[in-house]
């Protein structure tokens, strides 16, 4: 007896809760002849994938494993340990299963308890703020500081709060979310009856009661089910991107627990594996006690569903939950929203150390200054009282003076202008209607503002295909019948010029007449019949209404079948075991089913054998051209038409499939009927067998026609990807589909274009794919830069794992960047994670990811930027994205319109900034030479503290919401426009410097005119003369002035808010002059003392309002003539646009679209020539067995 059965023993003994029972009866739709015995294969999911571990946990092996068995350490399947493995009680009513975490989670950045540490450290990480931090600590020094101990302190306070206010708002949506999410229902067993509890309520060992469409709440394993068998179908697609429905199946010790209270009394014991975060791998056993004993049972991963997956075409199920909250799969493939900082954050952090780095220099100048001209003066300055024993603490206090008197130098109100100025473009985003989706009444939200300027910087676009380019939704929309061409909508160019025209193409309701009186309608009725019965679809009636639901595993037979009843009349509308029901324009039919081939990737076709009801027995084929096309008869007339309308339905973007049948003689069936049963039975190489019995009957075929299915894009998905590829954007596309299906998709959304040479990597082993990238390299690298972007890589998830190796993904780096396209198929979510972060490691390019399932949210968290669609998927990635928009074409305006548009507007608005406070306080610099460097200001301490606050603080947040350098039209119709941000056009570090030497110039001409201007002072009629204050406050007019002026010149728009914004900030000055003259000095406070009676003299001076006009003139004289020179001699892109919106030019392109799209039609029919191939979506598992368990005939239990 093994060490954990003596330990349940033990427990059980313990425990008298436990109960012994035989199994129940059998619900008497399950048929005891189809029953499924416990050694029978399990069902595993339609598309195998492989069983992926953390990247994390493979590179710690990495030394210990050979790089050629690496792969295998990757994706082997450990067996569960007996001292790690998990142990959960069923029915115990959780007595013994609290330890375990609960099912509550969490995926916001702060809770209560960790805001405060969090929100610190992040703030006083950047530059900014710790520097103000360190000035108000030094003001706080006595007999330092030259100004108020808290002319610092309080702003930096403010600019905390407002900033936590910010984080506080945006993480409180993402907490309400996750407390909508938890607050979910779901149905829990409490003793025999099931009652509604939120899912942050559920505990591990609670059985559940899952409903069909509902999500499943945390790990379950399956215990039973509606369907036969305790077969189950579930839709992964919010986990792995595929939407092909995946079967389930329970043990079938269990699977008869039909009830409440059969349910309720089953007990066990399941022992299994830790939480981890490999989605496709579960091992485990159940510990079933009976009457007459216990007894282990095998589980795998055929019986887990998934947190995340959604049950589908099933009424309902009933299992046992295993992992719950943090723990489940779901979530390990998860992590929480990372912080994130923009570009021009980053870049605005060093410039601001680059100004701190001036400012100790200044300051340690003027410290040197103040030194040296006190050594010289000597005894002139005795009545000072400096001791000379003092002169070098003196000298160190000095510069903390200076450092405090010139700490405006870097810009406190900055980091508060950023924040209101990228809240109200979040706002401006959030209300733009054209990004507003009526259909679903959904607008885009901008979660993270602090992101929003790097929209207008992206090179890579990661996206996945399911839900977010398509829309998960196939129509029947094009077939080829015995040569001729039929469409839902036909061509109006290729009406047909009489009843056989094989290069016309008719409409399904003259299909209808074809039928009954055309040349070929025997051989329509046979395709009509083959959609009709040859594949694994299982019809439900719904409940009080006469409609048929078809519950298909894969979405392209799901709308054959539908397609064939709605449209045709053709109804498959009963399954029993061993014979389908059907209805043909009203007349009931019933088909025997004798055989059933089954599809896989290797056959790509799939067989049934029926006999009808006069006996004769066909055989119905369905499948891939390529494979079609060699086992037709010879001679077969409709080969070339439908090769032909085959290409046609192709270059549309359409998933096509073949269609052939062939009558089958008694004795012909009889012989090979042996065949195919010993090949059933044998125990060597079966599916081998299989296949090869297969191919003795499926020969000599009648070619009865194609289909043509559309996997509908989103609306305007091809336009925006052609429109993004047009502005230096690099797609690369992530998905869990099979490779033919993502080619195809490709293809339909513009991503593939016909001038593409396609790359495909589909190796098995390391080395084969290590070869095939260095080959793939050499031959790019030999090609001319200037096309080496007419190239496209598609890679399998398989040689993805190879290539993200260490000592490979570089070498993949440079194949997959050097290409136009990517396209990476078969991927798990971890996988795209670690795409993203390998690109992000060997480029400082800016990357995007887009996706609408929990299975992008680890690469929506892996990007700069992050953006969810508000799909059919759930809203998990848009919870946990950046950015969320409700369709794929809203990128296209989202990218080029707003983040071109952040980027230009905070790119100036900073540098402005930088410039007016340079500007102003290297006047107090100037200053200090004439001063002795006694740290004396030359402006009234209250005045300087309210320039950023008062006289400046309009203009930048006007040029940072309003400026526009372009139109949103021209920025849509030239998106070329789009590399300036890529470029780094506007915000570099020449530019930078540029701005600083500006304002350098202009605060050097202020201050020296003013001093050459006023080097004998004013003298008044009354006798008095200007001071300091007088000429300090003509100085500071004509700064603003200048200040101003400059941010006129630059504006590139100009709106009612900038007129308000620049002209009123000077009214605003010439308000506050007489307000604190006169009204000042009567307040307690002692403030403004140093402007009484001023306002007289300077108003009704003429040489004050001649400096006003004159000097910033002057000054920004350069500046004009400069910005004439670019534009007329260093001409921009953008100045070309510019000069066209400007004069409203018409654009004389000419239209080659129609030209185009005729030879790329060309050039898609000669690629499908040289390769043909097929685009269906079909899953790979025992199709035979599960369609013989059903008799739809028969009542399901309710559960």
């Amino acid at each position: 007896m093994s060490q954990w059965q003596i330990h349940i023993d033990k427990v059980i003994d313990e425990n008298d809760s436990y109960s012994l029972h035989e199994i129940p009866p059998s619900a008497p739709f399950i048929l005891s002849e189809y029953s499924t015995s416990s050694v029978a294969t399990p069902i595993t999911e339609s598309t195998e994938m492989l069983d992926r571990i953390s990247m994390k946990e493979a590179v710690d092996k990495i030394d210990h494993v050979p790089d050629k068995s690496l792969f295998r350490t990757l994706f082997r399947r450990s067996p569960v340990e007996n001292d790690s493995a998990r142990v959960i009680f069923m029915n115990q009513h959780n007595q013994l299963n609290t330890k375990y975490v609960g099912n509550r989670i969490s995926t916001a950045k702060y809770n209560m308890i960790t805001f405060l540490p969090i929100f610190l450290s992040i703030e006083f990480s950047k530059s900014a703020n710790l520097f103000f931090l360190f000035i108000s600590g030094i003001q706080q020094i006595p007999n330092i500081s030259p100004t108020s101990r808290y002319t610092t302190l309080i702003p930096l306070i403010f600019v905390l709060l407002l900033t936590a206010v910010k984080e506080i708002i945006e993480d409180y949506g993402v907490h309400r979310s996750d407390h909508q999410l938890n607050a979910r229902k779901c149905k829990v067993l409490d003793q025999d009856k099931f009652i509604e509890k939120c899912w942050r309520d559920i505990k591990i060992g609670d059985i559940c009661r899952i409903e069909s469409k509902d999500f499943f709440p945390a790990d379950l394993i399956l215990l039973s089910s509606s369907e036969p068998e305790g077969l189950c179908y579930i839709e992964t697609s919010n986990l792995d991107g595929e939407v092909n429905l995946k079967i389930k199946q329970a043990l079938p010790e269990t699977a008869s627990y039909l009830s409440p209270s059969d349910i309720g009394n089953l007990s066990g014991v399941i022992r299994c594996e830790q939480p981890n975060n490999r989605l496709y791998n579960y091992d485990g056993t159940l510990n079933l006690t009976f009457s007459s004993g216990s007894k282990d049972f095998s589980l795998d991963p055929s019986k887990l569903l998934l947190r995340g997956a959604q049950l589908r075409n099933t009424s309902w199920i009933y299992g046992i939950v295993v992992f719950t909250g943090h723990e489940t799969k779901l979530m390990l493939n998860s992590s929480k929203k990372p912080t994130k900082a923009s570009n021009v954050a980053r870049i605005t952090n060093r410039n601001i150390l680059y100004l701190f780095s001036m400012l100790v220099i200044m300051s340690i100048s003027c410290s040197l200054g103040n030194l040296v001209t006190t050594a010289k003066a000597g005894d002139q300055w005795d009545y000072l009282a400096i001791a000379t024993t003092e002169r070098s603490k003196e000298f160190g206090f000095n510069i903390l003076t200076f450092m405090i008197l010139f700490n405006s130098f870097i810009p406190i109100s900055l980091m508060v202008t950023m924040e209101i100025v990228k809240f109200v473009q979040a706002v401006m985003i959030d209300n733009d209607l054209d990004i507003y989706y009526a259909k679903t009444d959904t607008h885009a939200i901008a979660r993270s503002s602090s992101l929003i300027e790097e929209l207008g910087q992206v090179e890579y676009v990661f996206s996945d295909k399911t839900g977010t380019l398509t829309c998960n939704e196939m129509e029947f929309r094009e077939c080829s019948i015995a040569g001729l061409s039929y469409a839902s909508t036909p061509d109006q160019e290729r009406r047909p010029r009489s009843q056989n025209d094989p290069k016309g193409q008719y409409s399904f309701k003259q299909l209808e007449k074809h039928l009954v009186e055309g040349t070929h309608a025997e051989i329509i009725h046979e395709f009509l019949v083959s959609l009709m019965t040859c594949h694994t679809v299982i019809p439900e009636m719904v409940r009080g209404a006469d409609t048929i639901v078809y519950q298909a595993a894969s979405p392209d037979e799901g709308a054959l079948v539908q397609g064939a009843s709605d449209i045709f009349g053709y109804t498959f509308y009963g399954r029993r075991p061993q014979s389908i029901q059907c209805r043909i324009k009203g007349e009931d039919i019933q088909f025997e089913i004798l055989k059933v081939c089954e599809f896989n990737s290797t056959r790509k076709r799939m067989s049934v054998i029926l006999r009808d009801s006069e006996g004769n027995i066909k055989l119905y084929c369905k499948g891939a051209d390529t494979v079609i096309l060699e086992r037709l008869r010879q001679q077969d007339p409709f080969i070339e038409p439908t090769l032909h309308h085959l290409e046609e339905f192709a270059s549309e973007g359409l998933r096509t499939l073949c269609y052939s049948v062939r009558d089958i003689s008694q004795d012909e069936y009889n012989v090979w009927s042996a065949i195919y049963d010993k090949a059933s039975t044998t125990l060597v190489n079966r599916a081998e067998e299989l296949d090869k019995a297969a191919e003795i009957i499926e020969k000599d075929m009648l070619l009865l026609g194609a289909t043509a299915i559309e996997d509908k894009l989103q609306d305007g998905v091809p336009e925006t990807i052609h429109t993004l590829q047009q502005a230096n954007i690099k797609i690369w596309v992530l998905t869990g589909d099979r490779q033919e299906t993502a080619i195809n998709i490709g293809y339909s959304c513009k991503l593939l274009t016909e001038d593409m040479e396609l790359y495909i990597c589909n190796k098995h082993d390391y080395e084969s794919t290590e070869i095939f990238l260095t080959q793939t390299l050499a031959e790019l690298e030999d090609i001319n830069s200037d096309t080496s972007y007419t190239y496209a890589l598609i890679i399998e998830g398989k040689c993805l794992a190879f290539a993200l190796e260490k000592n490979m993904e570089f070498l993949f780096y440079n194949v997959a960047t050097r290409c136009k396209a990517v396209i990476c198929c078969r991927v798990s979510p971890l996988q795209k994670a670690l795409v993203v972060k390998l690109v992000k490691k060997y480029s400082k390019s800016i990357l995007l990811a887009i996706g609408d399932g929990a299975n992008d949210v680890s690469m929506i968290q892996a990007a700069h930027v992050g953006i969810g669609i508000s799909g059919l998927e759930g809203l998990q990635a848009a919870r946990s994205a950046d950015f969320s928009i409700s369709q794929f074409r809203f990128l296209k305006k989202l990218l080029l319109v707003h983040g071109a548009w952040a980027y230009q507007r905070l790119s100036k608005m900073i540098f402005y900034y930088f410039y007016k406070n340079v500007a102003l306080y290297l006047t107090q610099f100037w200053y200090a030479i004439f001063n002795g460097f006694s740290g004396q200001t030359l402006y009234e301490s209250w005045t300087m503290s309210c320039f950023n606050v008062f006289f400046t603080i309009l203009p930048p947040i006007a040029i940072g919401i309003f400026d526009q350098f372009t139109s949103a039209r021209l920025l849509d119709k030239y998106p070329q426009l789009y590399m300036l941000g890529q470029r780094n056009e506007f915000f570099n570090q020449k530019r930078f410097w540029g701005w600083i030497l500006n304002a350098v110039y202009h605060s050097a001409l202020l201050f020296f005119l003013g001093m050459a201007a006023f080097n004998q002072d004013e003298v008044f009629e009354t006798g008095w003369s200007g001071g300091q204050w007088w000429v300090g406050t003509t100085i500071f007019t004509a700064t603003l002035a200048t200040i101003l002026w400059k941010a006129a010149l630059i504006t590139d728009i100009w709106t009612k808010y900038t007129f308000i914004a620049i002209p009123g900030s000077m009214i605003i000055w010439f308000i506050f002059m007489p307000l604190v003259s006169y009204v000042g000095p009567l307040l307690p406070w002692d403030i403004f003392m140093e402007y009484i009676g001023i306002v007289p003299r300077l108003y009704g001076n003429v040489n004050y309002w001649l400096f006003f006009i004159l000097v910033p003139l002057a000054c920004n004289l350069r500046d004009y003539l400069w910005k004439y020179y670019k534009r007329m001699y260093r001409t921009k892109s953008y100045h070309y646009i510019q000069e066209i919106q400007k004069l409203n030019l018409p654009d004389y392109r000419p239209r080659m679209d129609r030209f185009r799209q005729a030879v790329n039609k060309v050039k898609k029919i000669q690629r499908l020539k040289q390769s043909r191939g097929y685009a269906f979506s079909q899953n790979d598992f025992d199709q035979s067995r599960i369609i013989r368990v059903y008799d739809t005939t028969q009542q399901k239990p309710c559960g």
